[in-house]
């Protein structure tokens, strides 16, 4: 229950307005003067409060309630004020406002005005405090990422930053890391991010595409072989496990390796130990393991492809990279990474904002390398792109139906998401940008 605090010297009033608010669920703490008000916002949680203008029988000037609106705000700025006052304090109370007061109410006062000002008040003040929470954990991110190496990697996404966040903070442990996401959107990125902030990022780091070793080279691959122990194997051979001793291994398109595969790699990560191929001598390692995929590997379990136990011993922890398509905010900073100093025309911003995508990260790359070719000097357009504006706009309104929010939906959902403006934006599938756009076509204060 939000609690609200009335200041006034009469009785009757703190008697009438406490019976008010008590009955619409406000708790309501009282104070007959200014004293016992500095108090009570001193040492309680106070969502608003609602004061007289005077405080002793002999005076009407309204001094009294400016000189206690002031300490009010000096204790907490934010604190919404609700001033009561006769008509002989307007001018007074009028300045206030200018002063920062959130309002004046003149007495008697209408009930349900008084409410509807409160019950808007109040949501204000919760939607200050979310901000508020907001700039501190950010402040308190960028701390902790302060000094960090994000590896060149572009973006400027929430959802890319949670991300970045995760691996950042993952990268102190050595537990294994199961990175999951669509081809070409950044899952390699977000492994050597973790690897160069982890406290082997001066040991080995050795990548393997599992999806693209021949299937009766796996093994002697990940393992290592003796000389002879298969044709065409002139000398020994160091194994990427071996390789990455004391350092980290990462795995990319782990769904794509054979069952027998699973199995002894299931081993290596229990115990840490494997024989080369052709080798009876068993050797251990000490290597930390980040996977990637593509697959379903759930799916993939249920039908018989993956192991669940070595499903577990590689998702300690998970990151979900979203496909370029949910994160539309990266999309131009990408492309001004790709293209340095290059101009896009309008209709050249609105289709690679407006294209779905599906080959992410690198189809956006090739796109621009396509048009650095087509176009190498001059402003770039959709076509230079491959794109056609036209075609992407349908393209969009099929896939993703999007509907353009009324100014009602738009109040509505700040109401709602306390004016997070990220929230917003997310409960209508559009990126910040366009919810600004709507907001100020609208005259909306946010």
């Amino acid at each position: 229950m939000d609690k609200i605090l009335i200041v006034d010297d009469n009785p009757a009033v703190l008697d009438a307005l406490s019976l008010l608010l008590e009955l619409h669920d406000y708790q309501v703490v009282t104070a007959s003067s200014p004293l016992e008000a500095i108090k009570v916002v001193s040492f309680q949680q106070i969502a608003l409060v609602i004061q007289d203008m005077n405080f002793s029988a002999d005076t009407t000037s309204g001094e009294e309630g400016a000189a206690l609106f002031h300490q009010l705000k000096a204790l907490n700025a934010k604190l919404p004020i609700i001033l009561l006052t006769a008509w002989t304090e307007l001018t007074t109370a009028v300045e206030l406002v200018k002063a920062g007061a959130a309002d004046y109410l003149a007495k008697p006062w209408d009930d349900q005005k008084l409410l509807t000002t409160i019950a808007n008040l109040v949501a204000l003040g919760e939607a200050h405090k979310q901000v508020a929470n907001f700039e501190r954990a950010e402040q308190e991110r960028q701390q902790f990422n302060q000094g960090a190496d994000l590896c060149g990697v572009v973006y400027k996404s929430v959802a890319m930053q949670r991300v970045i966040d995760m691996a950042l903070q993952v990268a102190k442990s050595d537990v294994s890391v199961l990175i999951t996401g669509p081809n070409g959107s950044g899952k390699e990125k977000i492994a050597e991010i973790i690897q160069a902030n982890s406290p082997l990022k001066n040991q080995p780091f050795v990548k393997v595409n599992a999806g693209a070793l021949p299937s009766d080279l796996i093994e002697a691959e990940l393992f290592g072989a003796e000389s002879g122990a298969y044709t065409g194997a002139n000398k020994q051979r160091i194994g990427r496990f071996e390789a990455a001793d004391n350092g980290t291994l990462f795995l990319d398109e782990i769904g794509n390796l054979p069952l027998p595969e699973q199995t002894k790699l299931l081993r290596v990560l229990q115990s840490g130990e494997f024989e080369r191929l052709g080798s009876v001598e068993t050797k251990k390692v000490s290597v930390r393991v980040i996977s990637a995929t593509n697959a379903d590997l759930l799916a993939d379990i249920r039908g018989g492809k993956f192991r669940e136990d070595l499903y577990y011993r590689l998702n300690v922890i998970e990151l979900n990279l979203p496909a370029l398509s949910q994160r539309v905010d990266d999309i131009l900073p990408l492309v001004a990474h790709f293209l340095p100093a290059r101009v896009l025309t309008s209709d050249a911003q609105q289709a690679l904002s407006q294209h779905l995508w599906p080959g992410n990260v690198r189809e956006l790359e090739n796109a621009c390398k396509r048009a650095a070719v087509l176009n190498p000097d001059g402003e770039l357009s959709a076509k230079d792109f491959g794109l056609d504006v036209q075609a992407n706009t349908a393209q969009v309104s099929v896939s993703q139906t999007i509907r353009e929010p009324s100014k009602e939906e738009l109040e509505q959902a700040l109401k709602t998401h306390l004016g997070v403006i990220a929230k917003v934006a997310r409960h209508f599938n559009m990126s910040r940008q366009a919810l600004y756009r709507r907001l100020q076509k609208f005259g909306i204060e946010y």
